[in-house]
């Protein structure tokens, strides 16, 4: 009897031993997608420099990947201890990247709000909006400012009329100059992190209207901005309003000129991307060159039978995407897509194949080791989820779609084109979906219809037309082209605007926290990198990810950095808002909540429906939970407060002894940023911006009273 009550427990190690080795079977039939985890475990390394809380030393990198090496070297017998070193090592030279990159950037930023001072500098970018002109100055001489304490550079907002503007001019202007702002909540968008690695220390808006100084001499990249903005004023000077503003945005990078209408429709109908310059647009613009420039030499029979005119077809699509890279500005996004373009056409002039998982990780470490903060931006995340998705639905689907096209007709090859188009959609759709999610809190719910018939106006209609706009433009021709892209881009937005008022086409949902986020990117990796049947273990991991948005308990108050708004819990779910006027903080507490909206504070005397907040001409009292938070806009309130309630949240300077248990005040605020309080079966937790980034280079560091 004991015999046999024991046999199940004595198997249990045999079973666990199989199973291992069958794991271990599926693991070595996929050594040749081993190479695609190596950008894998470099963005890790990379997610571990930028989650600490302090800055680490420069030497820590370096001995990472030194002590991973000397793993590999002891343990270089055993296959499994070389492949865990080599991920070592690679993570580490991630986390190394992070730290050279971080110091490489470092420039001045402002402490505090200053001005209106006298500013002076070079002109790098303009970007002209609907409303006014955004200018990002370079070689800044700021009154008041010693030379070593002067951003690299700043970007100041000026009105839309004064004189005309343009790269490489030096300007000179009176501005009021703040800090990059830093998050609106705990876990919110960090721009001051973005601004950091763009060199920009101080944001503002100009008091007086721009003058323009003698022009400096342009250097490269000067040159560059300058032909972009004259060709961008060319455009505007064919196609009027928003059709203008679209054209420039999609041939010369420059969106500012969008207004909010116009981005509100494409975003809610999932078309915004097509406005900004990705591998979409790359893509079409090397279709149309390879496809032109090899039918063109195909035509000259001595030379299509003499020569290799599909690598020279190639090489024409590698330079004209080379001038669009530059012409659309360099920047991260266009960086990642030239570079896996040009991979792609790289491929063909070696006899490779062009579009390969291989050559996307390849193009993603590249990105990563050049400028490792791009991995946390929305850019980079969304563009190569889409790319890897794409191919592995290809590599899935290619024998079909083979077997589908062969001996096809003209009609056929019409249907499994848009077929194409909508696959392409959903899945790229489906694997950007997520990001959007977590960076945007939005979700277009008719994209796919949207872009089935989006993106073949802008494939097969509004790209070519650019094309030839660029080629008639060194004749003053561009206007002949310009006009049918210009029907093209109208098309394409009355279809965005239509598809954005259909009912529910866009809806907010709460922000994903970032261990959801961690846990989608790695099932989606899982199910996209393997081949065999053991990729539908993400299956079940990826849907804990999405679902990890409805796990997270949201705020109950929320305080703003400078202690001007505040919101609360209503008994509904919903959010109490303290100002009925649209701003930035309150938007992002709202949009990050899952709200289009928040209730109206109530007025002294009042409360809200709920009876949760009650207002007087003092302050407010909030109670939920058995617990009492007192909300104190004056100082003649805090004695009161600080006897009745549990905490105590004030606008003001706390000087006076208060008995509450959790008391935050207005020097709280300044210290660390916008507050965050949780109420749950009585208990208190706080949080406060400061704490979620930490003493890193891009925070400025506040104290004293």
């Amino acid at each position: 009897m004991h015999l046999e009550r024991d046999a199940p427990a004595a198997a249990r190690p045999l079973i666990a031993a199989a199973a291992w080795r069958r794991v271990v079977a599926i693991f070595l039939a996929e050594r040749e997608r081993w190479a695609l985890w190596l950008p894998v475990a470099l963005g890790l390394g990379v997610v571990v420099y930028f989650a600490l809380r302090f800055e680490p030393s420069l030497w820590l990198g370096p001995t990472w990947v030194a002590l991973a090496i000397a793993i590999g070297f002891a343990l270089r017998a055993r296959t499994g201890g070389m492949l865990l070193a080599l991920v070592l090592a690679v993570s580490g030279l991630g986390f190394a990247a992070a730290q050279v990159r971080t110091a490489m950037v470092a420039a001045p930023v402002v402490p505090r709000e200053i001005g209106p001072v006298a500013v002076t500098g070079r002109v790098v970018l303009v970007e002209q909006r609907p409303d006014d002109r955004r200018l990002t100055l370079a070689d800044v001489v700021i009154s008041g400012l010693e030379q070593d304490a002067t951003p690299a550079r700043i970007r100041v907002t000026v009105r839309a009329r004064g004189a005309a503007i343009a790269p490489s001019q030096r300007v000179s202007l009176r501005a009021v100059l703040l800090p990059p702002s830093p998050p609106a909540a705990p876990g919110a968008f960090d721009f001051a992190r973005q601004a950091w690695f763009e060199r920009i220390g101080a944001v503002g808006y100009a008091v007086t209207a721009a003058t323009v100084l003698e022009p400096a001499d342009p250097g490269w990249g000067d040159s560059i901005a300058a032909v972009r903005h004259g060709l961008s004023q060319r455009i505007h000077a064919v196609l009027d309003g928003q059709t203008g503003a679209v054209a420039s945005a999609l041939t010369t990078g420059e969106r500012a000129g969008i207004d909010d209408k116009t981005w509100a429709a494409l975003r809610d109908s999932g078309l915004a991307h097509i406005i900004s310059i990705s591998g979409l647009h790359f893509g079409l613009l090397a279709g149309i060159l390879f496809f032109i420039t090899r039918a063109a030499l195909a035509a000259i029979e001595p030379v299509a039978l003499r020569f290799p005119i599909k690598k020279w077809a190639a090489a024409v699509a590698l330079l004209g995407c080379f001038g669009y890279f530059l012409l659309a500005g360099a920047n991260a996004p266009t960086e990642r897509s030239f570079l896996m373009l040009g991979l792609a056409m790289v491929a063909i002039l070696l006899d490779r194949r062009p579009f390969s998982m291989r050559l996307v990780a390849w193009a993603a470490a590249a990105v990563l080791l050049v400028a490792p903060h791009s991995l946390l931006g929305p850019s980079f995340q969304m563009s190569f989820a889409a790319v890897v998705a794409l191919i592995a639905a290809y590599e899935l689907a290619r024998e079909v779609f083979a077997r589908w096209g062969r001996n096809a007709g003209f009609v056929r090859k019409a249907a499994l084109y848009l077929f194409g188009v909508g696959l392409s959609t959903l899945v790229a759709g489906l694997a950007t979906a997520p990001f959007a999610l977590y960076h945007f809190d939005r979700f277009s719910t008719y994209s796919l219809a949207a872009n089935l018939v989006a993106v073949p106006i802008t494939g097969l209609w509004i790209m070519p037309w650019a094309v030839a706009a660029f080629a008639l433009m060194p004749l003053g021709l561009e206007w002949m082209a310009l006009h049918p892209m210009g029907w093209g881009i109208d098309w394409m937005l009355a279809i965005g605007k239509a598809v954005a008022e259909w009912p529910g086409a866009a809806i907010t949902l709460p922000a994903m926290p970032v261990a959801g986020l961690a846990l989608v990117t790695i099932s989606g990796l899982w199910l996209c990198l393997w081949q065999t049947r053991w990729r539908l273990v993400g299956i079940p991991v990826l849907a804990l990810g999405l679902f990890s948005t409805v796990l997270v308990a949201r705020p109950d108050v929320l305080v703003s950095e400078d202690a001007a708004y505040l919101a609360v819990r209503a008994a509904d779910g919903g959010l109490w808002v303290s100002s009925a006027r649209s701003n930035f903080t309150v938007d992002t507490w709202l949009r990050r909540d899952g709200r289009e909206s928040g209730g109206r504070w109530p007025a002294s005397g009042n409360a809200t429906g709920d009876g949760r907040l009650r207002c007087d001409g003092t302050g407010c009292l909030y109670r939920t939970d058995g617990v009492t938070v007192a909300l104190v806009q004056h100082e003649e309130a805090l004695a009161e407060d600080c006897r009745a309630a549990d905490v105590v949240v004030a606008a003001v300077a706390v000087f006076v002894r208060c008995g509450a248990p959790v008391v935050l005040d207005r020097l709280d605020m300044w210290r660390s940023g916008a507050h965050a309080v949780w109420i749950s079966g009585g208990d208190v937790r706080v949080q406060s911006v400061a704490q979620t980034r930490g003493a890193r280079p891009w925070v400025l560091p506040r104290s004293g009273t």
